[in-house]
């Protein structure tokens, strides 16, 4: 029996929000469920980097003139509607970068180098998707310090018990993910920021799968640092952003140099400017930054928590009819509430690139492979998978299309009728 009532169901079989996809437009028969690796953009979105070309395009912060000011300004207002987006106190917080793994490459460089010592820990969780991984691996190599994995059993699940024995007197860095792409599982964020504070060790969380998916709040989780991606969230690719508290940003060094990002300079040395230009070296995408702020203001304007509900159900009818597959085997949690947008799954005897690339002479779009997460895998005892993500522009019919194609795929293997 289902968890969604009738209702829910007619809900999720409707879809006002489509015809706000030119690409989705273009192409009706395509059931696009890989959103977890890349969102669509809404048109609005398109326009707007079109818009910025067109009305303000001149390099922000270099000049005085008119079209200069204008995008500066505009990249000042999509810091301070970022900050809000995710519950920061201001604009000046918001770091640009190019996306969540240069982010979290900035945090490990800049602020791991500058405090861990031999015999320090930097601890992460199992789940970490690579650019929350090798980071680490690399500062900690680099340092002395040494790395410590947060285990999770089978379902994803970090027990209090784990949390404790692992976060100890030598945590000087936590880095988790709020959600991992793989299982789509929530990380137990606040609890984990309040044991690492308890042990003096500063809290980045990788919310490259959260933010396009549930409300965030920087401040209620704790953290120092976090990271997410625009384009996973119905923004540009390219556009990456690294929130930070105001103390820690001020105090530790420029993970890259060059213009823009000094206020002085003299044949000796430099002086680095203010935050956040000081971590944004050279000519930044503006067109794309103006492009995210529309891309947030489209998401409030459609209201989130109308959007995330409507997720949830989403996925949860993925997740069960996924389960109701005898030779089906879902990766993760069983409980398909537990599932935010992502539900990595694997057909018996098939390799998971076969079965995404005959998915798609069905029109279903896919992700297979180790999804830049082969430790968690290996620890899974799966050398690979497949995962279909949805964001609130599928509907009921995608799904549909998926588990017919996934039937045309066993029947081509297992022959049909079985």
């Amino acid at each position: 029996m289902s968890m969604l009532s009738e209702e829910q169901l007619a809900q999720i079989s409707a879809n006002p929000y489509k015809g706000d996809y030119p690409l989705l437009v273009g192409h009706p028969e395509l059931a696009f469920l890989d959103s977890a690796a890349t969102a669509q953009r809404p048109g609005v979105v398109l326009d707007a980097e079109r818009r910025f070309y067109e009305t303000m395009n001149a390099n922000p912060l270099r000049g005085l003139y008119q079209l200069s000011v204008a995008a500066t300004e505009a990249i000042n207002q999509a810091r301070k509607h970022i900050a809000s987006f995710i519950g920061a106190d201001e604009g000046r917080e918001v770091v640009f970068t190019r996306n969540t793994s240069e982010s979290l490459n900035l945090v490990a460089n800049s602020l791991g180098r500058s405090v861990l010592e031999p015999g320090d820990e930097v601890v992460i969780t199992i789940m970490e998707h690579h650019s929350n991984l090798i980071p680490w691996q690399q500062v900690c190599k680099a340092t002395g310090a040494t790395l410590v994995y947060l285990r999770c059993d089978k379902e994803g699940h970090l027990s209090q018990e784990e949390i404790e024995k692992k976060i100890g007197p030598k945590a000087k860095i936590v880095s988790v993910t709020q959600v991992s792409n793989v299982l789509g599982v929530r990380t137990p964020v606040k609890q984990i920021a309040q044991r690492a504070h308890e042990q003096g060790a500063y809290v980045i969380v990788d919310g490259a799968q959260s933010t396009p998916h549930i409300k965030v709040d920087v401040k209620d989780l704790d953290c120092d640092f976090f990271a997410f991606s625009a384009h996973k969230l119905g923004g540009p690719m390219g556009i990456g952003v690294l929130w930070g508290k105001m103390e820690l940003l001020e105090k530790i060094p420029p993970f890259l140099t060059g213009g823009e990002m000094i206020d002085s300079v003299t044949e000796e040395g430099a002086v680095w400017a203010e935050v956040p230009e000081k971590f944004e070296a050279g000519t930044q995408d503006a067109a794309g930054i103006y492009a995210t702020d529309v891309a947030l203001t489209y998401l409030e304007e459609h209201d989130f928590a109308a959007l995330e509900k409507r997720e949830e159900e989403l996925a949860i009818y993925l997740c069960e009819q996924l389960q109701a597959l005898p030779w089906v085997s879902v990766i993760g949690p069983s409980d398909p509430a537990e599932h935010v947008s992502a539900v990595s799954f694997n057909v018996d005897g098939i390799h998971p690139h076969d079965v995404s690339s005959l998915l798609d002479g069905s029109n279903v779009a896919i992700r297979a492979g180790h999804h830049c997460a082969q430790p968690l895998l290996t620890y899974l005892g799966v050398s690979s998978s497949c995962r279909a993500s949805v964001a609130f522009y599928n509907d009921k019919k995608d799904i549909d299309q998926l588990v017919e194609g996934l039937k045309q795929v066993w029947g081509i293997f297992n022959g049909f009728g079985q």
